[in-house]
């Protein structure tokens, strides 16, 4: 019997450093923008806190989407597994 093997996609070091430089261009860009916006402090505290929140929501929610992702492989090689068996005790 054969068995199907799952690759493990891993990233090349050029995604790793552009998903890093992206990120922090992005988040370094708003945070001058909003050094520099002609508003007074509270406005730029609260603009500031919305920026943070956001970042750390955005992480939040790739980190769950990917558990997500990953448990349903793990269910979908469970069951897999428990086809595989079942049809080898069959066949004996």
């Amino acid at each position: 019997m054969e068995r199907s093997v799952s690759s493990s996609q891993t990233h090349s070091s050029a995604w790793i450093l552009h998903s890093w430089l992206s990120f922090a261009l992005s988040v370094g860009s708003m945070a001058i923008g909003i050094y520099l916006l002609p508003a007074n402090g509270w406005q730029k505290g609260y603009l500031g806190m919305g920026l943070i929140f956001t970042v750390g929501a955005t992480i939040n929610m790739s980190k769950t989407t990917r558990d997500l992702h990953e448990s349903k492989k793990m269910i979908a090689k469970v069951e897999e597994a428990k086809v595989e068996k079942l049809l080898a005790s069959n066949n004996l």
